[in-house]
């Protein structure tokens, strides 16, 4: 297919949708929603890393001190996440509340 005659077929697509507010509002809201949980993930996802991998570090230096480690990782993991929840619901909203 020509990619000119593609072009073409696609605006006179265009052409006969509406767009009114509403549309522009809800493609806002899911563009917000991908942006939320794509940036929302990037800072769980690093600091959970940095902390297993100073736990792990922590762990090789100190093996009898393994169980106190690991539960203090685990600990940190789960405030880490918290954050990546916080975006998820906040995604989860603006995908479904927001019309």
């Amino acid at each position: 297919m020509d990619i000119a005659y593609a072009a073409q077929a696609v605006t006179e697509a265009v052409k006969t949708i509406p767009i009114d507010g509403a549309i522009i509002i809800r493609a806002a809201a899911l563009l917000g929603a991908g942006l939320c949980m794509g940036l929302g993930a990037i800072g769980p996802g690093v600091g959970e890393g940095f902390v297993g991998g100073k736990a792990c570090e922590g762990i090789a230096r100190q093996p009898e001190l393994q169980g106190p480690i690991t539960r203090t990782m685990l600990i940190a993991d789960a405030i880490a996440e918290s954050t990546g929840i916080y975006s998820l619901v906040i995604a989860l909203l603006l995908i479904f509340v927001v019309s």
